[in-house]
């Protein structure tokens, strides 16, 4: 007996339930692996990785301020968007190149689908960044000296950008069916981005993904005044704009579809205007009394007879300041050995982040200004402030020192450090420990003429203790107004300078 079984198949895709999302995501996840093995974001994430860790602690040493860290974490992605844009647009026209299409069709998934699953596989990018970022601040804000705090919005920034990129480079694979475009829109990318455009002036600036801040001041949190949630809002709109609008170029005209269109344009609508609205009359207000009148916001403590105002973030700081006094009056000989002075934070916030303006000098006696910046060069900075109020009485007087004065100052500035000719040399504008230059401070500087130098040079030449008495034995007449260098030299039983003793 013979059974003949007539099967038929009908045309057309599969219509099981569930058939074509779990095939868009199992493609997503297909694609997501091929993406992060491709060689140009193996060697974008590598840089990134290569160049946060190179750059680690470079910044702001062991004493990061948070409120910086996370704006800090913005910049490189965009290396690694420009790559996955490339890999992303390469990867949507495979079939193209090959000439699959044709094959393609009859599977499961009509092409709008594959669009889709190319564009999930972009997270898998943006979620590696965000580890990425996520690990970088994690460093900063681990560090013992850390202050401030960061800003999620500001952090999601360097995610959102790979996946704008990348959503920009599937967009321009589904309207152009060329490997030629995905070059040509990060020549385009990179020409804007160089021309400086997220760092300019007004609300338009902050429609590139990056916005940038034409200084390093550092101002405490309340008062940074950036739309930084906004500007997350209006980037996951635009990218996810970018993801739906290919997915309708390839075919998508679903209800779903064009609903998450409209959604996605309504978030990107909120978020830009939110984010050119400018600063708020409250941070405004904040700024101009932080500026003008510190002691109102500040808090105040006592070490050791001396006074410490400080911003609220900044209390930790305190210690590290009082270290750097101490040591400094240590050195110190009459009655500016127990001198106690005020130390007294203070910022100059009424032109935001981009403003550099010099704060000016401080005419109270035995007050001393501090920024808001610590470590590296700033310490030395600090103790030349001290001990030029330890010697002239206040920040004015201090800045008009022209004589032999400044052998004691500067003693006093640099002779505690471990490594005092390389505290000289950070102290100074042009990092010389010769011949005459500027010395930094952070208000007006002072300055430092050739005869100065050498006179300093030579007492730093001795071992410390010694140095330390012939200071202390002839303090009175080191620092009697108007003592030439030559005559600092006799007091220290110093050979006299050759060089010019003449100030500005």
């Amino acid at each position: 007996m013979t059974a003949v079984l007539d099967t038929r198949v009908a045309a057309g895709p599969r219509t099981e339930p569930g058939g074509s999302r779990a095939a868009v995501w199992a493609l997503a996840l297909f694609e997501s692996r091929r993406l992060l093995t491709r060689v140009p974001v193996l060697v974008a994430f590598a840089v990134y990785v290569g160049w946060t860790v190179w750059r680690g602690g470079r910044a702001w040493g062991e004493f990061p301020a948070l409120q910086d860290a996370d704006r800090a974490t913005q910049g490189a992605p965009m290396l690694v968007g420009l790559a996955v844009l490339l890999c992303v647009n390469h990867a949507a026209l495979r079939s193209h190149r090959h000439h699959t299409e044709a094959h393609l069709a009859v599977l499961v998934l009509p092409p709008w689908r594959r669009t889709a699953a190319h564009a999930l596989s972009v997270l898998a990018a943006a979620l590696v960044t965000a580890v990425c970022v996520a690990a970088q601040f994690g460093r900063e804000a681990l560090r013992p000296g850390a202050i401030g705090h960061g800003s999620v919005a500001e952090l999601l920034v360097g995610p959102l950008t790979v996946l704008l990129f990348g959503l920009l480079g599937l967009l321009a694979a589904t309207l152009v069916r060329s490997a030629l475009v995905a070059p040509l829109v990060i020549v385009f990318c990179l020409f804007v981005f160089l021309l400086g455009t997220g760092a300019g002036d007004g609300g338009s600036r902050w429609l590139m993904p990056v916005v940038g801040e034409a200084s390093s001041n550092t101002l405490p949190t309340d008062l940074i005044g950036r739309p930084a949630a906004w500007h997350a809002l209006y980037l996951a709109g635009l990218g996810l704009t970018l993801g739906l609008l290919a997915v309708l170029v390839a075919g998508g005209r679903r209800p779903a579809v064009l609903a998450a269109l409209a959604g996605a344009l309504a978030l990107t609508a909120v978020g830009g205007t939110g984010q050119s609205q400018g600063l708020s009359p409250a941070v405004a207000k904040a700024r101009e009394r932080a500026s003008a009148h510190p002691e109102q916001v500040q808090t105040c403590v006592r070490r050791d007879g001396s006074t410490y105002c400080a911003f609220p973030e900044w209390g930790p700081r305190v210690t590290e300041w009082a270290r750097v006094v101490d040591r400094v009056r240590s050195l110190a000989g009459g009655a500016a050995h127990e001198r106690d002075v005020v130390v007294r934070q203070r910022i100059e916030a009424r032109y935001g982040l981009d403003g550099d303006a010099a704060l000016p000098s401080l005419t109270r006696p035995y007050e001393v200004t501090v920024g808001t910046q610590w470590g590296g060069n700033r310490v030395p900075e600090f103790s030349a402030a001290v001990a030029a109020v330890l010697v002239a009485g206040d920040e004015e007087a201090a800045t008009s020192i022209c004589d032999g004065r400044i052998v004691p100052v500067m003693w006093l500035a640099v002779g505690w450090e471990s490594e005092p000719l390389d505290a000289l040399r950070r102290v100074r504008l042009n990092d010389t420990i010769t011949g005459s230059d500027s010395v930094l401070q952070p208000t007006n500087g002072l300055y430092m003429t050739e005869a100065q130098t050498q006179v300093l040079r030579a007492l730093l030449d001795l071992p410390r203790e010694e140095a330390t008495a012939r200071v202390k034995e002839h303090w009175s007449g080191l620092t009697k107004p108007k003592v030439t260098a030559a005559g600092a030299a006799r007091l220290l039983g110093l050979p006299a300078p050759d060089g010019e003793d003449k100030c500005l």
